[in-house]
């Protein structure tokens, strides 16, 4: 058993810790709610353990245990469904544990889009595209420095990043990109947003849509 002196002292720091906390996601919940309400969305703090499961395809809501969404931002845009959240997992056990928390938002496409995954470009990537394992690399050099782009099928690839849609991102380089299924998933690596970069996500998920090929979606809308 600890001594008492130790046990105070553990409770000095521990407490103010934990209020500290409360406060801030107390207010990040009002600011949220604000933000949700100005735009014409719904607001959901409550936790949901189900969103791994609604959204199967998506590697980064399937990482760790104790998984579950929360603050919840939730309504539509231009018809197109918007799911916006903070997402919660832990990693590790004993000292090695840790705790990640991230923000992210989904928007429903209503199209069968095939997965592709863009992310800005780190230095890992470089160290792995030494050895041959690199990216899909595009003819704008610009854009093969700064992000890394996967893709079971090249030509897809290609033509949903075409020039105007290179230069649209090079235009909002930190964000991740993921397209699963009907959905376009946006975040910034394991960033939790502040409310006003919800609508920034939006703003890179609805503008990579809106540069698709005409003959592309006619194709899509087919299937």
């Amino acid at each position: 058993m600890a001594p008492l002196p130790g046990l105070l002292l553990l409770l000095v720091i521990v407490i103010p810790i934990a209020v500290l906390v409360a406060i801030a996601a107390k207010k990040r919940r009002k600011d949220l709610a604000a933000w949700a309400a100005a735009n014409g969305f719904r607001f959901r703090p409550e936790k949901d353990r189900s969103l791994d499961d609604r959204l199967p395809g998506f590697s980064c809501l399937h990482q760790g245990r104790s998984r579950y969404g929360y603050n919840f931002i939730e309504g539509e845009r231009d018809g197109r469904g918007v799911l916006a959240f903070d997402y919660h997992y832990v990693t590790g056990s004993g000292k090695h544990q840790q705790t990640h928390v991230f923000s992210a938002l989904v928007l429903e496409t209503r199209l069968p889009l095939k997965p592709l995954f863009i992310r800005p470009e780190g230095f890992l990537d470089k160290v792995t595209e030494f050895f041959g394992m690199d990216d899909i690399d595009f003819e704008s050099v610009e854009f093969s420095r700064k992000f890394y782009v996967k893709s079971s099928d090249k030509r897809w690839a290609f033509d949903v990043i075409h020039q105007k849609t290179m230069e649209f991102l090079l235009a909002h380089p930190r964000h991740t990109i993921e397209f699963q299924g009907r959905w376009v998933l946006v975040r910034r690596g394991e960033a939790k947003f502040p409310p006003p970069e919800f609508g920034e996500a939006l703003t890179v998920a609805e503008g990579i849509l809106e540069r698709l090929p005409e003959s592309m979606l006619k194709e899509l809308r087919k299937s």
